[in-house]
């Protein structure tokens, strides 16, 4: 417990000294940071209290613990007794943290003599920052500019946006939403919380990439909170990295949230993991659109395809072309992490007339290699 209470100190930005004869791991790493003096002795008096504003006594002996209150208390100084939360003169709250581009929000909890029950509180607070569940929103206007994040949303599933995502999604007076992004989060927000949909299609465009980045960057400047919330990981062909750069070339800051991306987790939700020890030692992600000719044509090496199932039957003809054993297996994951999810298994040589049998569409992931038959055992396998 000492060792989190002097981080905390620290942390807030408090000169700290520790007087023990010897220290924990934790408390350690603090001295050897710099951030933290340690004098190698036990308590020596009230002259080792001079120039302190807080004392806090943990040494384990209850006597020890009294006459360092006792001499706080002679010299008008506030002291947290470890040992006696019914008699000591201070109490150190539990805390929860959160921090937005805005600022840090502390929330702090004080139960009188009861600091488990303060904790409880706290934990209860974190979770409800963590689920998404309280408005972030600044209730003053912003000086100056607003901010954009970049969060990914995974693969379209509430439960897999990041902490720190639903954390910028409830600090956020815009959400500029992609089609396959978490709708269902975005459903929940307060209803003055403005959604643009920029959503794409296969073949449809109907925002372009620049009007998009422009977009951030016009209500980022209208001193608003911005989070662009996309499908995936915004660097794994999301195109996150052009809106990166169009944000700090006009002056505004913006930060990236990873996302759990889908090319890797898609698949895990079919049972398919894209590397396996004996089978698959690496794995590349591409679309279809892509010129995959160069490409590793291993059967150790697992390849996935986004956004590939318009032309699937001529990029399984290429790969044959180019060396692939048209019997590799392949599977396409539609609708990954939702409750339609369908999976169809088969191989480089019968995929597509499967695909077509079945009436396959996007948003699907297409993985191709041995590792398809890792798959579920409740897969559709053909």
């Amino acid at each position: 417990m000492s060792a989190r209470r002097v981080a905390a100190f620290v942390e807030d930005g408090a000169r700290v000294r520790v007087i023990a004869p010897y220290l924990c791991e934790d408390l350690l790493d603090l001295v050897h940071a710099g951030d933290v003096a340690w004098h190698v002795r036990d308590y020596a008096g009230p002259s080792d209290l001079h120039g302190a504003w807080l004392v806090h006594t943990a040494t384990g002996d209850r006597a020890v613990d009294r006459v360092v209150a006792a001499d706080a208390d002679a010299a008008h100084v506030w002291c947290v007794n470890a040992t006696s939360a019914a008699t000591t003169r201070a109490g150190v709250p539990a805390r929860a943290r959160v921090t937005t581009p805005d600022g840090t929000v502390t929330v702090a909890a004080h139960a009188d003599g009861d600091p488990g029950l303060a904790r409880t509180v706290r934990d209860g607070v974190e979770q409800l920052l963590a689920t998404g569940r309280l408005d972030l929103r600044r209730h003053r206007a912003r000086r100056g500019t607003g901010w954009v994040a970049l969060v990914g949303g995974g693969p379209g599933a509430d439960g897999l946006l990041t902490a720190r995502g639903h954390e910028l999604l409830r600090s956020a007076d815009v959400v500029v939403l992609d089609r396959l992004a978490p709708r269902g989060l975005v459903a929940r927000l307060p209803e003055s919380v403005e959604v643009i949909d920029v959503g794409k299609t296969p073949g449809h465009h109907p925002i372009p990439q620049d009007r998009i980045n422009e977009l951030l960057v016009e209500q980022a400047r209208l001193g608003r909170a911005v989070v662009r919330l996309k499908g995936g990981d915004p660097y794994v062909l999301g195109r996150g990295g052009e809106e990166r750069l169009a944000c700090e070339a006009a002056g505004i800051p913006v930060e990236v949230v990873p996302g759990v991306t889908s090319a890797v987790s898609v698949p895990a939700a079919a049972g398919i993991p894209v590397t396996h020890r004996g089978i698959a030692r690496g794995f590349t992600v591409v679309t279809s659109h892509d010129e995959i000719l160069a490409l590793p044509s291993g059967t150790d090496h697992t390849l996935v395809l986004l956004m590939g199932v318009s032309r699937l039957r001529d990029t399984v003809a290429l790969l044959v072309e180019h060396g692939r054993d048209p019997a590799t297996p392949v599977a396409i994951v539609e609708r990954g992490w939702t409750p339609t999810q369908r999976t169809t298994t088969g191989t480089l040589a019968t995929i597509a007339d499967l695909a077509n049998e079945r009436e396959v569409a996007s948003p699907a992931v297409i993985v191709v290699g041995d590792v398809v038959r890792l798959a579920h055992a409740a897969v559709d396998a053909r």
